[in-house]
């Protein structure tokens, strides 16, 4: 009885192929499963949020209040230990919204709020004045001590604070003032702001801290206007962030269409007023917008003057985290960014050595991003999570106090920025060893350099908040990085012979005068240093758009040099082999106040012009493997087991040895090579090269030559017949062809690469030893000289091919093999290869050449195989095969008599005159009869044998037809 339709049946597969097929798919798809399961989004966790506004005093015991606008995010499951988070200044609480619910979602109540004179809360900017910002984020803090969320001891909060730039001082100034703080974790921030705004990185000795970015932060700086114009601008009308806006690049991260990172990116969104809850302007216009009359005043001087009075430096200092560091004994992790040119690396240097001192555990980690580019990514911030939960809760992994920094090349594979960490145990000279400092010398003469009048043109090294944009167009980056001709002396390296990771501030010791011819020559010098990398095509980079710009007072009106160190920006970046270091010293810079009167000044090198720059070894470690990539990994290698088990028996063929082979360098037997639609390149080919044979493979073009020396190096598959060498079978992997160097079809050199980095190049990628390379050997037989260090574009084509035979002798192999290696070459390169060959046989291994010019093989080879449409038609000596033709050759004393008597005797025919030999073709009359003719001729014989021409022999062999293939 039927019920229904009957269900189709599905064919199932018959074939061994079509089931390793069927097999695949289904591994593929069963994979492709497990990944869109392990990516699928998991159910957000029930965060809640409870926005509310406070009151606070406008000052400790002030009857006036601000309004401060806050929103608290809270996890599923309380009571938690608490994050204050702050936001970098131009922001507001809506500004680290994804932040706060990233720590909700793992476990924190998380408090957020727009500062004093941003978003929605009223109040001037006081720049985190202690009497101020400080202040209400202490009341903000007894808040969360009365919520019964927040994990509580005694009246005592666990909390931490958290922030960049702006905030990430806040939480410096809070644990250096309220003992309730557990832990902070501070981003991208400043330790002195004096020295963020108006930095001075010269004194006359190196930094005392033996800590890699450890900055000279000597008085009387140069005003960073165009970074503090930014910031300025922020908070006197509409809301402009000075913080990064993207989140920078992190391993793994892809990229988009037009090759940029996703993620990468700095301050390059500068919202309007109104956005992001911010405040509209509204009122009669006011020069100093929200800030407090005190910080206006002092920027106004600092922008009109270029100089800061002590009043203004009391108060930069006044809210600096400098001024409590000393008192910072809580876990701290400093987080900050690689592409900074407003709060460079010597910040955050400056605030482990001092936390460090006054008791405090310090992890220290240095990222890609920064105020040029980008915000802490995913992963970075996860960190971060991980070291507030560690230090609150004493849950997951102790973070320790170890070192860690980032480095990102310039190439993407996949998808993927080029980013790796480096890590060390400990951060050096804090609580590590000092920092290992490289010598590097730099060379020059002492120069003059101008300041133009008005400091115009100036010098262009970046702009601020898009450097990491412009840093990734190659376009871009060349307009922005600029000195004018005649405002820099510059200083250059010898070229790297090792790969240097620059790791934190370099160092270099200048002398500075002033011009004595000049009619009132100045005092004192405002200059801007910067260090170049330079590669092998002349092409700089200056890393992170970072400038060292210093002052220096006291110039001798006669001209005498003062003596300085200059500290220059801190950095990481892989210093390659072959690039040069080239400091470049300025009078102008269009980021920073320059004195606008004309000067002349000199400088030079001092202390010898050694560069000193940090490294800092570590471990490299990549981006960690998520679960996703790994059951796709793991699916791709079951997928591949069916190939796996095909190729094993493949590979049998490469383990075919025949002994009785063992030291026969090459024996082919019945070779054949078909392809599809009948035509046959190469049919029942057999021979055998003995050792310290010069072989040459004879033939027109299409005879077959080329496609037998591919099967020989595995490169395509026989049809049928077989390939030894050295007794092993040839199949393509097999290990034997390591024994072979090959020059197969042409190089494949770069040309911005010398000849030695080619070969240095490709027996790397080899694999073997590089003792076993025998360079000095190969280079010496292929002669060239000392062309061999200079770039292979540069070279004739005689000297590619040269180079060509020489990376094909690398290691001595003990059969070479070259295709059509005089291809191309003029008379005099055709000779100097001819005796490249011979030189290299005459080590005692074989040569294989194939080639199509009769006189050349006839030179240099030893013994002859010749082919004609795919087919063996001669093979041996070379003089035996040319003997074969049956034309004579004789010297004697009256060659016009001798062939004149030859020409008599019947069947002797093509009797030739050639100074004083005669050549006929004797048409089977021996050459003792041709003798006994000439001499009763009356003609003296001196010599008499075979005329040896290949040429004839191989026109006997292949036809006339072949002439024109």
């Amino acid at each position: 009885m039927k019920y229904g339709r009957s269900v189709p049946r599905i064919p199932l597969p018959r074939t061994r192929s079509a089931k390793l097929t069927a097999l695949a798919a289904v591994v593929v798809v069963l994979a492709a499963a497990a990944v869109v399961w392990t990516n699928s989004d998991p159910a957000p966790s029930a965060v809640k949020t409870q926005d509310a506004t406070l009151d606070l005093p406008e000052t400790p015991g002030s009857s006036e209040v601000v309004k401060i606008d806050t929103t608290t995010y809270l996890p599923e499951q309380t009571p938690a230990p608490a994050v204050l988070l702050a936001h970098g200044f131009g922001g507001d609480k809506n500004s680290v919204a994804t932040e706060a619910r990233e720590l909700a979602e793992k476990g924190f109540v998380v408090l957020t709020w727009s500062a004093r004179g941003f978003g929605r809360s009223t109040g001037k900017i006081a720049l985190n004045d202690p009497d101020r910002e400080v202040a209400d984020a202490k009341k903000l803090i007894d808040g969360l001590a009365a919520r019964p969320e927040v994990l509580n001891e005694n009246g005592d909060p666990k909390v931490a604070v958290s922030g960049a730039s702006y905030g990430g001082a806040l939480s410096l100034l809070l644990a250096g003032t309220d003992k309730r703080v557990d832990a902070i974790a501070p981003v991208i921030t400043y330790n002195d702001l004096a020295q963020g705004l108006f930095p001075n990185a010269a004194a006359p000795a190196a930094p005392a801290a033996t800590t890699p970015a450890a900055g000279a932060f000597t008085a009387d700086g140069v005003f960073k206007k165009s970074w503090a114009g930014i910031f300025f601008s922020a908070g006197s009308g509409a809301a402009q962030s000075g913080s990064p806006a993207n989140d920078a690049p992190e391993a793994g991260d892809e990229t988009s269409e037009s090759g940029a990172a996703q993620g990468t990116g700095a301050a390059q969104s500068l919202p309007l007023g109104g956005q992001n809850g911010q405040r509209p302007p509204s009122g009669p216009a006011d020069p100093c917008g929200r800030f407090t009359a005190d910080v206006c005043q002092a920027y106004t001087e600092l922008a009109t003057t270029g100089k800061a009075s002590q009043k203004t430096v009391d108060l930069l200092r006044r809210v600096s985290p400098a001024s409590v560091t000393d008192k910072i004994t809580v876990p701290t992790l400093l987080v900050q960014g690689e592409s900074d040119t407003l709060f460079g690396l010597d910040q955050s240097d400056a605030s482990a050595r001092q936390i460090t001192a006054a008791g405090g555990k310090v992890r220290t980690i240095w990222y890609t991003g920064g105020h040029d580019g980008g915000k802490p990514g995913q992963k970075l911030r996860a960190q971060i999570a991980d070291f507030l939960k560690f230090s609150l809760t004493g849950q997951g992994t102790d973070p320790g106090t170890g070192f860690s920094y980032d480095i990102q090349g310039t190439l993407r594979a996949n998808g993927a920025p080029s980013v790796r960490t480096v890590t060390a145990p400990a951060y050096p000279g804090a609580t590590g060893d000092a920092t290992e400092r490289r010598q590097f010398a730099l060379a020059g003469p002492a120069q003059p350099v101008v300041r133009p009048a008005g400091g115009n043109p100036a010098a262009v090294s970046g702009i601020p908040g898009l450097n990491g944009a412009v840093a990734g167009s190659s376009r871009l980056s060349g307009l922005f990085s600029l000195d004018p001709p005649g405002q820099a002396a510059q200083f250059a390296t010898p070229p790297l012979d090792a790969q240097t990771i620059a790791a934190g501030s370099s160092t270099v010791r200048l002398q500075v005068s002033a011009d004595p011819a000049a009619a009132a020559p100045q005092k004192e010098a405002v200059l801007f240093a910067k260090l170049y990398d330079v590669n092998s095509e002349g092409v700089r980079t200056l890393p992170a758009n970072s400038v060292a710009p210093f002052r220096v007072s006291g110039l001798p009106a006669d001209g005498s040099p003062v003596e300085v160190t200059v500290t220059l920006p801190g950095i990481v970046r892989p210093l390659e082999a072959g690039h040069t270091l080239r400091l470049v010293v300025a009078t102008t810079d269009q980021a920073f106040a320059t004195p606008v009167e004309p000067a002349v000044f000199r400088i030079g090198l001092a202390d010898g012009g050694r560069l000193g720059v940090p490294v800092v070894p570590g471990t490299s470690v990549g981006a960690g493997a998520p679960t996703a990539q790994l059951l796709g990994i793991a699916g791709t290698l079951l997928a591949g087991i069916a190939i796996t088990v095909i190729a094993a028996f493949r590979r049998r063929r490469a383990h075919d040895v025949d002994e009785g082979l063992a030291k026969t360098p090459l024996v082919i037997e019945g070779l054949r090579k078909a392809y599809a639609g009948g035509f046959v390149a190469v049919k029942d080919l057999s021979f055998r090269v003995e050792p310290g044979q010069v072989l040459g493979l004879l033939g027109p073009n299409g005879a077959g030559k080329t496609t037998t020396l591919r099967m020989l190096m595995g490169l395509i598959t026989p049809t049928a017949g077989t390939i030894r060498v050295f007794g092993h079978l040839i199949a393509p992997g097999a290990p034997v062809l390591s024994r072979i160097g090959s020059f197969v079809e042409g190089s494949g050199f770069l040309p911005h690469l010398s000849g030695k980095e080619n070969l240095e190049l490709y027996w790397a990628s080899t694999g073997r030893p590089k003792e076993k390379a025998h360079f000095a050997e190969a280079l010496e037989i292929a002669g060239l000289g000392d062309a061999v260090n200079r770039r292979v574009r540069t070279y004739s084509q005689g000297m590619r091919q040269r180079l060509a035979i020489a990376q094909a002798m690398l290691g001595l192999p003990e059969l070479m093999v070259l295709d059509e290696p005089t291809n191309g070459l003029d008379p005099p390169q055709i000779h100097q290869m001819r005796e490249v060959l011979q030189r290299y046989a005459a080590t005692g291994r074989t040569v294989v050449v194939s080639s199509h010019l009769l006189a050349e093989v006839e030179q240099t080879c030893t013994h002859v195989v010749v082919m004609h449409r795919g087919m063996l038609v001669a093979s041996g000596e070379v003089g035996e095969l040319a003997a074969s033709s049956g034309e004579a050759t004789f010297r004697v004393d009256k060659p016009a008599e001798a062939a004149e008597a030859l020409r008599k005797v019947g069947g002797v025919s093509g009797v030739d005159v050639d100074g004083e030999l005669v050549h006929a073709d004797l048409d089977g009359l021996a050459r003792a009869e041709a003798v006994a003719v000439l001499v009763r001729a009356g003609v003296a014989v001196e010599q008499a044998g075979p005329r040896r021409r290949l040429e004839d022999a191989f026109l006997q062999l292949v036809g006339e037809d072949s002439k024109g293939e």
